[in-house]
């Protein structure tokens, strides 16, 4: 065999070669990021469970459930007289005007027409 034969044969056996562990290298590398991503998910879910866990330890606590149902709830016990204290903002925003829709006049069209020409 010629030495030009020779360098194609290894030519197209190095690419087939690098066909054959291109694709599974790519598979692999990606399938890793996504087994750092998954692992990143599910330590954050453990953060949480273990909080919902910590939070459902301090409800089981009667004096717990009180105040958070006086702090929430607004509840008083019996003979208890509440008080609601109006902070200066509290006003301010109650007085603003609602950014929301305004609601739609009722009536046909050729009725607002004839109010707005007769002035009523």
């Amino acid at each position: 065999m010629s030495t030009t034969r020779r360098a194609a044969v290894v030519a197209i056996v190095v690419c087939a070669l690098a066909f054959t562990v291109a694709v599974p290298l790519r598979t692999y590398l990606s399938q890793r990021s996504e087994v750092r991503d998954q692992e990143a998910q599910q330590s954050q879910l453990q953060q949480q469970v273990t909080q919902l866990q910590n939070r459902k330890a301090q409800l089981s606590d009667p004096a717990q459930i009180e105040a958070e149902a006086r702090r929430r709830l607004r509840y008083v016990k019996p003979g208890e007289a509440p008080y609601m204290v109006q902070l200066p903002e509290d006003q301010a925003a109650a007085q603003a005007p609602p950014t929301g829709p305004q609601p739609v006049p009722q009536g046909s069209w050729y009725e607002k027409l004839w109010d707005q020409v007769s002035g009523g």
